[in-house]
């Protein structure tokens, strides 16, 4: 590898579609998410090089309608994704016909462990005022959610906390980007915050209401 030709300024327009070039390759090739770190050694670049590279890459592609891919950051973190948009066509290669959206129990369970995580399943039901047993098993499954420790009370119950999958699910870079409940003063600005996120998950009618009044229910 030439190091003097990765070392060239970022501002010069062929060395940034140079690397924006490489960096696809390898997070195409990496499948899964390719570190920060990683990227750096690879590119054999600095740290805050690699920032400026991998912030402009991810604006320029996710700008970019032709294309059906996007990079996320999750963490330190980054993975090439298809677009929300192209779920349905993307369902029909894999014949998966039918989308297996999660149940009102699992919707109004996962808010309340993406809030108030760390937390134990008794306290989940104390919150719901209901079982939690199948709904955790079920976002369990699907990696939405996993044990993360045992609370020091008596009978160590588990402690539960969301995924990277939720984060990536969700398409945030790190748990501080939910929304603040404490900053949101007025209800319907809480709300639209809600219901934008939602959207691209292409969550149903239905979905959509059972999880927009947990929040409300965080509010009171």
């Amino acid at each position: 590898m030439d190091n003097e030709f990765y070392q060239m300024q970022i501002g010069e327009e062929e060395t940034k579609v140079r690397y924006y070039s490489v960096v696809e390759s390898l997070l195409f090739v990496k499948g899964d998410p390719l570190s920060f770190k990683e990227i750096c050694d690879v590119l054999d670049c600095s740290e805050a090089f690699v920032k400026k590279l991998m912030d402009d890459l991810i604006e320029l592609k996710n700008k970019d309608k032709k294309s059906g891919i996007k990079i996320i950051k999750i963490k330190d973190c980054y993975q090439m994704v298809t677009k929300t948009e192209n779920s349905d066509f993307i369902r029909m290669l894999l014949k998966t016909n039918t989308r297996q959206s999660l149940s009102q129990a699992a919707l109004e369970t996962l808010a309340i462990v993406a809030y108030k995580q760390p937390i134990t399943k008794v306290e989940m039901e104390d919150i719901r005022g209901v079982k939690c047993d199948r709904a955790v098993y079920t976002l369990v499954e699907k990696k939405l959610i996993k044990e993360s420790g045992r609370k020091e009370v008596p009978g160590r119950p588990i402690l539960y906390g969301t995924t990277d999958e939720f984060l990536r699910h969700f398409e945030l870079e790190s748990l501080g980007l939910l929304p603040n409940l404490d900053e949101f003063e007025i209800e319907e600005d809480f709300h639209k915050e809600i219901e934008e996120q939602l959207e691209k998950e292409n969550l149903s009618d239905y979905e959509t209401k059972d999880i927009m009044e947990v929040a409300a229910d965080f509010e009171e």
